[in-house]
């Protein structure tokens, strides 16, 4: 008799997090969890995450807004609080350490 180990089923989502009358409109304002990390788009663009990196360090980040006033209508749907949102570089780094 063959021993088949059975592979744990990884939770894979994505909703619409902005507040849109219109479903038209929450295309733009996605957000995608993969296991026990999820990650914030506006537009094509990865603006803020959350969740334990493969070292299991945690990480709760989100960039200050230099595109204009849509995604920064999508900033304070994820977090209104602008004192913690880090510049675009320093978010980059943060992004890299998250997804490895």
């Amino acid at each position: 008799m063959e021993l088949v180990q059975k592979t744990e089923k990884v939770n894979v989502s994505k909703w619409n997090y902005g507040e849109y009358s219109s479903e038209n409109y929450g295309a733009n304002s996605i957000a995608v969890e993969i296991g026990q990390r999820t990650i914030y788009y506006s537009y094509n663009t990865v603006v803020a995450f959350r969740g334990y990196n493969s070292e299991g360090k945690y990480f709760n980040c989100i960039c200050e807004n230099c595109w204009g006033s849509t995604t920064g209508k999508h900033l304070n749907w994820i977090n209104p609080n602008k004192d913690v949102r880090l510049d675009y570089d320093s978010f980059q780094k943060e992004l890299q350490k998250f997804l490895q």
